[in-house]
């Protein structure tokens, strides 16, 4: 059983960065069908990653496919801190082995001269306003409204239910909050919420051979790790902390 769900941890972030950066790849990169498709389109294109992640994996795993979403969860005692550690080394996995395909997808793409930004914005996040407060406040904001969003999704839901229920229950609304995150508080800094989601693909970008390609950023890489956990993390608060005052 555990090696089930941490398979389908490594397949669900896999799932959702392939899809996810692979809808910025098409957008940023030259020469592709999408190119200059905007802002809305790579929005919508999460959403979409999360669905499509959370619906083939979730009655296998619970379909957290974010280290923020476990701790969290954890925190909020609707999962087992034994199972924290595992779940995140699954998705780190499945995050490389997503901008990996993503990169495969996109070779003939990345061989072309690129602005070196828009490739790396193709792998991980970087601000439009450099400021590590105010970019580390924009990460927490928007994770602390997933994650508080999920936690509340997670009673309606459990491993091993149908995967119509999983469509309805929790795939859907959380693509739904993902795509309405992304809108309202993507802007600043392309909205990580999500550790993995980051890190991962990040790592991929500094070993992948990519022609002209800069180098990743290291130094801003601590804004979409560190946020994203501690908007999980006082998400799980607010929610021991409504549960003191029930209505």
């Amino acid at each position: 059983m555990d090696f089930q769900a941490y398979l389908a941890e490594i397949i669900g972030t896999a799932i959702l960065v392939l899809l996810g950066n692979g809808v910025v790849a098409n957008v940023l990169l030259k020469k592709t069908k999408g190119h200059d498709g905007g802002w809305i389109v790579i929005t919508f294109g999460w959403g979409m990653a999360v669905f499509v992640g959370v619906f083939c994996m979730a009655v296998y795993s619970g379909a957290m496919i974010n280290p923020a979403v476990t701790i969290g969860l954890a925190i909020a005692g609707k999962f087992s801190w034994a199972q924290v550690v595992p779940y995140i080394i699954s998705q780190m996995i499945g995050a490389m082995i997503g901008a990996f395909l993503v990169w495969a997808t996109y070779k003939k793409h990345y061989d072309e001269v690129n602005d070196p930004d828009a490739v790396l914005s193709t792998f991980s996040t970087m601000p439009e306003i450099r400021s590590f407060w105010h970019n580390l406040l924009t990460e927490i904001i928007g994770t602390f409204v997933l994650v508080l969003g999920i936690i509340y999704l997670v009673p309606l839901t459990y491993i091993g239910d149908s995967h119509q229920d999983v469509l309805l229950r929790l795939a859907l609304p959380v693509g739904l909050l993902v795509f309405a995150i992304g809108l309202s508080l993507g802007g600043p800094t392309g909205y990580a919420i999500n550790p993995a989601r980051d890190l991962g693909p990040r790592i991929m970008h500094s070993i992948l051979p990519i022609k002209g390609k800069r180098n990743s950023d290291w130094k801003y890489a601590v804004v979409p790790v560190l946020g994203p956990i501690i908007g999980g993390v006082l998400a799980a608060g607010a929610y021991w902390l409504f549960g003191l005052f029930p209505l």
